[in-house]
């Protein structure tokens, strides 16, 4: 769901604050590059940029810290994230075909958003689940054991 403009000037205001207060300890980057996401949901173009003029570093810094942890995102997520594991466990057990199955009914690539802000798919490693292999999860919901005709029912539930 799209933020209302006061929803993201509030949001904006309080990672300001954020920073201000954290700007000046050791190793500031990473945790205000956390509350950035934690706020957002992703690091937009403007927000590292706002970072970067903050901590007086340059945005491809930011940037490059934001690119190499996955942990951080740079386009937004849909409400339903669709995890698909392709750890080696899941990948044996046809993983891929269940990724590329997800991704043919959802009309979008793993990395991507479907336009309607409904769905993400996120190729993961491992999520733990390796006697459920091969596993999908949706917000929390794991599902495993599966074949590709599993993925269009599993995805209904959450149209």
């Amino acid at each position: 769901m799209a933020l209302t403009k006061e929803q993201i000037d509030a949001k904006t205001a309080e990672l300001k604050r954020f920073i201000e207060e954290n700007k000046d300890t050791k190793g500031p980057l990473m945790p205000i590059m956390q509350k950035a996401q934690e706020l957002f949901g992703y690091l937009s173009m403007e927000t590292m940029t706002l970072i970067a003029d903050s901590l007086e570093i340059p945005v491809s810094e930011v940037y490059g810290v934001a690119t190499f942890y996955a942990q951080f995102s740079l386009y937004p997520k849909g409400d339903n994230v669709v995890s698909v594991c392709t750890g080696t466990a899941c990948y044996v057990k046809g993983a891929q075909a269940i990724l590329d199955e997800v991704a043919k009914q959802l009309g979008i690539e793993p990395g991507q958003t479907t336009p309607d802000g409904k769905f993400s798919i996120a190729d993961t490693r491992c999520l733990g689940c390796c006697g459920l292999a091969p596993v999908l999860v949706v917000n929390g919901d794991v599902y495993g054991r599966l074949v590709p005709a599993d993925v269009k029912g599993i995805l209904e539930k959450y149209r």
